[in-house]
């Protein structure tokens, strides 16, 4: 069986010790009266959810997955329960606006319980969280007619929602898209089409479903500029907030895939159902852009949640089965063998794991410091450089924390042998729950592109600038800690590494139409790695700096795994390196026929 705690004395350390969110959170008037008996009431009790309400549901989910009949989708046993119990809590609006029932709780709170719920299960969260992440675009971009409509029910959770982008013939390339929205006498808009893959399109765990839909208007132009957004209920919803009868959209089948098999992944059809226009005509891309970098960094969070329950197994798994003896000699002479945690090669996997976790932990914390920042904060130039920071560091989170995750949870899986392989212990399971997430909302590869193309070299490397300056300026307010010395030297040559990657991509995509494209994944990879170092020597300063407020084991732990990343990880981003300046040319060189 899967072995997680939630990592509460981790996430308390990351928010109180390194990036000291309390100060930050008094200094701005929305989270003003947040204090840290409420943080941590909200960490512990978001624990008690996942280790106790769906952890248990998680192999069952996964075993039974959901079922289809006739356009009713059913999820796994215990799930409508478990929703219930979850937004009776008031977890789905945890981060919503207040005006409208939500919690306003900060961003750098609500990505570590949505790690924990990851965790614990996968399949579960992924309803809840679209459901944040349509709130947000919804607060953002509708009418006030439509906030005061949908957002309270969004936010207890009587009502969910689903993100309509995919089509048949168009994934990525959304500006080839075909689904029609015509127009109607009363403002509202008749929408038909079909969309595909459809995470929580149709399900029994709230009383109505409303999609945001991308669709063309009859004048469009062609392309992504010609896309608008609309929101279309399952059921239409009557003036006094009651559900009416049932609006012409249908599932018409779920997939069958290799993992998340207690969510629905689903085939809509849209057969002239009634809609709203959310935002401005043929500005739709925009609208729904705000819902998927929420849902980016939240689908990166997966990674980080599943890599981590998949090492706090491995963990428990190394500590107790019994194989071979230390090189050493025998550690525990009362027994045949000693616990395989002896053996250097086993703590090289979990220290991997371990230090891709926590690195991923604390990287999204500062992501969502950035977030709160651009929300919360009343100085224009302050929002004005996060939203910056957000913009060049989603694509990064996303594809960075999915594929060390689907790393760790190899690792973890390896770690078991051959019961690893099996169902029983459920660390199969991990591994292929993670695999989606380096694929949806947006392929890795496309979030490098992302990155190397439209963030980096579209903006003439200035994106960039505002990380630099905050990593060169915490490393030169730490030039006199002498003990922080083994941290800052790796930390400084990865940055300026990275900085000479960066330089080499954009006087390389002026000369090379091939350029961007061939080194853009290496490139994201060399930006984690140099962000991990940075978020890992923060760490190491907190943990040299501790005032007892934790174990001396937490501190100690802490600081060698800060040193095993600088060590053993950190040095992939050299081989990275060389491997964006060696260009496009060896890419290029075979014509299909030689393929």
């Amino acid at each position: 069986m899967a072995e997680y705690r939630a990592p509460v004395e981790d996430m308390r350390f990351l928010l109180n010790e390194v990036f000291n969110a309390p100060a930050r959170w008094a200094g701005m008037p929305a989270t003003a009266e947040l204090t840290p008996d409420l943080v941590d009431a909200i960490l512990e009790e978001g624990g008690k959810i996942a280790e106790n309400l769906l952890l248990p549901l998680n192999r069952s989910g996964d075993e039974e997955g959901c079922q289809f009949d006739n356009g009713v989708v059913t999820t796994p046993k215990g799930f409508k329960e478990a929703y219930k119990t979850y937004a009776e809590g008031g977890w789905v609006g945890l981060g919503g606006n207040p005006e409208y029932g939500g919690q306003g709780m900060p961003k750098m709170l609500t990505v570590l319980f949505e790690e924990m719920m990851y965790a614990a299960n996968t399949s579960f969260t992924l309803y809840p969280v679209l459901s944040a992440g349509a709130a947000l675009a919804i607060d953002t971009h509708a009418s006030e007619e439509l906030k005061s409509a949908y957002l309270p029910k969004l936010y207890d959770g009587s009502w969910a929602c689903s993100m309509c982008l995919t089509e048949p013939h168009c994934g990525t390339d959304l500006g080839i898209l075909r689904t029609k929205a015509e127009p109607q006498a009363d403002g509202t808009y008749k929408l038909s089409g079909t969309k595909i893959f459809i995470t929580g399109g149709e399900h029994d765990l709230a009383e109505n479903i409303f999609h945001l839909v991308l669709a063309r208007l009859p004048d469009a132009p062609e392309g992504p500029k010609g896309i608008s957004l609309f929101l279309v209920s399952k059921f239409l919803v009557n003036e006094d907030g009651s559900l009416g009868e049932r609006n012409p959209v249908t599932c018409g089948s779920i997939e069958h895939k290799m993992g998340i098999k207690g969510s629905a992944t689903c085939v809509l059809n849209f057969d002239g159902a009634e809609g709203y226009l959310v935002g401005e005509p043929n500005r739709g891309l925009a609208c729904m852009f705000t819902m998927m970098n929420y849902e980016r960094l939240s689908i990166g969070l997966q990674g980080v949640g599943l890599g981590d329950i998949s090492y706090q197994s491995a963990l428990a798994y190394a500590k107790d089965r019994i194989q071979s003896r230390s090189p050493a000699g025998p550690q525990n002479k009362d027994k045949p063998a000693d616990p395989i945690i002896v053996h250097p090669d086993v703590r090289r996997m979990l220290l991997t794991q371990r230090a891709l976790n926590e690195g991923g932990r604390a990287f999204a914390s500062y992501v969502g410091m950035q977030l709160d920042t651009v929300k919360f904060s009343q100085d224009a130039g302050e929002v004005a450089r996060a939203a910056d920071l957000v913009a060049l560091l989603t694509p990064v989170a996303k594809a960075f924390f999915t594929d060390t995750g689907l790393e760790a949870c190899i690792i973890g899986q390896q770690v078991f042998g051959g019961h690893g392989y099996v169902r029983e212990w459920g660390m199969e399971q991990f591994v292929r729950d993670a695999r989606i997430a380096q694929i949806y909302e947006g392929t890795n590869g496309i979030q490098a592109l992302d990155l190397a193309g439209r963030k980096i070299a579209g903006s003439g490397g200035k994106l960039v600038q505002p990380f630099l300056e905050d990593v060169r300026s915490w490393m030169s307010a730490e030039q006199g800690n002498a003990a922080l010395a083994e941290f800052l030297k790796p930390l400084g040559a990865a940055i300026d590494k990275l900085e000479e990657t960066t330089n080499w991509l954009l006087d390389s995509a002026s000369a090379d139409p091939f350029a961007v494209g061939s080194a853009s994944v290496d490139y994201l990879h060399l930006f984690g790695y140099a962000a991990y170092a940075w978020m890992w020597a923060q760490m190491a300063k907190a943990a040299l700096a501790a005032d007892g407020a934790g174990s001396a084991d937490f501190y100690t732990g802490k600081l060698g795994t800060a040193r095993f990343f600088m060590q053993r990880i950190l040095p992939r981003h050299l081989a990275l390196a060389e491997s964006v300046m060696a260009g496009s040319e060896t890419l290029m060189a075979l014509n299909e026929a030689q393929f």
